[in-house]
């Protein structure tokens, strides 16, 4: 028997198992590939056909583009109907056009109008759906950023919250499309917020990818942990499981004389590129270190892999990443492809759909090398 929502919620039924999927825009098309991995783990394991993803997970939480796929695996879409979602809302959603050439790129207006994301997510979610409706099958966060006061909003459905009633009262299209608002891409998304004193006021949201957490695992752990979001569940190595899935890496250098002759906004922009590249690795040494890590990787040449730090450190989860380092040497030793720099910077654009199959492939060699059924250990067996 599935778990019912209550028992996704209660911090007596334990251990608890979280699912944590990265901002990327096209690019998570590779998130798709790890997730039909995994869900077939499962299906394997318990031997049912039909088990879905919500079933499993306690509490999927996504950024972006992941906030559109959690969002759907919370309402119980299996991983199949999302990759054919992914497939329409790449064709519908990221198209070129006269508009785009008015819209100047992102320069004086966003690139792409909103109304088609719009569309179909109210299609594919329920225009009515709220954050706290039944329809939604387990816990849920969506991750985004108020831009008016410059903050991170974790927007979740646990019960137990500190503000569960306002925000369960959210319409889930409009807090996933707020997530996926990138700027220069979509318009920002208002939603009406109650402030501190009581009176109702119109928040500018956009892309949760725009704070610390375009990868939200370890916000993802502080709302399964700290006191105020109301979870409260317990934390330890066998007590909650923290799997994590990225939509690909890419980190260019250019040399110092190339950046130093670039015009100022130019060196604006890569700058604040750098600071989600510098947010990323920051969390990423943060949960290796706090958690029984089962998939070490490299955070820098000072700190290597941190086995050492994660086997001596308070280990509050386990915890598993998965990721493709779009990097010509990394997916040669990796994953046996062999992709020039070029053809590496033609896939990573975040908002070309011709790059769909390419993707899907690359996330589909990575997803059977890297997910393994004891990345899912059997203390965390639904009972």
């Amino acid at each position: 028997m599935p778990l019912t929502k209550q028992q996704h919620f209660d911090p007596s039924h334990a251990p608890k198992r979280i699912l944590s999927l990265d901002g990327g825009g096209i690019r998570g098309v590779l998130t798709l590939e790890y997730l039909e991995v995994i869900e077939e783990t499962l299906k394997k394991r318990y031997a049912n056909e039909n088990l879905l993803l919500c079933d499993y997970f306690d509490l999927i939480g996504g950024t972006s583009t992941g906030s559109i796929i959690a969002a759907g695996l919370a309402c119980g879409m299996p991983v199949a109907r999302l990759k054919q979602i992914y497939r329409d809302l790449g064709t519908s959603v990221f198209q070129t056009s006269w508009s785009s050439w008015i819209r100047l790129g992102g320069v004086l207006a966003p690139k792409f109008p909103a109304e088609p994301l719009r569309q179909a997510l109210d299609h594919e979610l329920g225009a009515n759906t709220t954050l706290d409706s039944d329809a939604i099958r387990t816990g849920l966060m969506i991750m985004t950023k108020r831009l008016d006061p410059g903050s991170p909003w974790p927007l979740h459905n646990s019960p137990g919250a500190r503000y569960a009633k306002q925000d369960g009262a959210l319409l889930l299209t409009q807090i996933v499309r707020a997530s996926a608002a990138a700027p220069t891409y979509f318009e920002p998304q208002s939603i009406a917020i109650s402030s501190r004193d009581g009176a109702v006021v119109n928040g500018a949201f956009i892309d949760g990818g725009v704070s610390p957490f375009n990868d939200p695992a370890l916000q993802l752990l502080m709302l399964a942990a700290l006191q105020g979001h109301g979870f409260r569940w317990r934390t330890g190595k066998d007590q909650l499981l923290l799997i994590s899935i990225g939509t690909g890496s890419l980190k260019k250098t250019l040399p110092a004389q190339t950046l130093l002759g670039m015009p100022a906004a130019e060196q604006g922009v890569r700058s604040l590129q750098s600071l989600m590249e510098d947010c990323a690795q920051v969390n990423h040494g943060m949960l290796q270190w706090l958690t029984n890590c089962l998939t070490p990787w490299i955070i820098d040449r000072a700190v290597g892999d941190m086995k050492l730090d994660s086997q001596d450190g308070p280990q509050l989860a386990t915890y598993a990443r998965y990721n493709v380092l779009l990097e010509k040497e990394w997916l040669s030793s990796e994953l046996g492809i062999e992709l020039t720099p070029e053809k590496i910077d033609q896939i990573a654009a975040m908002d070309n759909p011709a790059n769909m199959d390419e993707l899907a492939k690359l996330g589909e060699s990575a997803a059977k090398r890297q997910v393994r059924a004891e990345h899912l250990p059997a203390a965390f067996d639904l009972a």
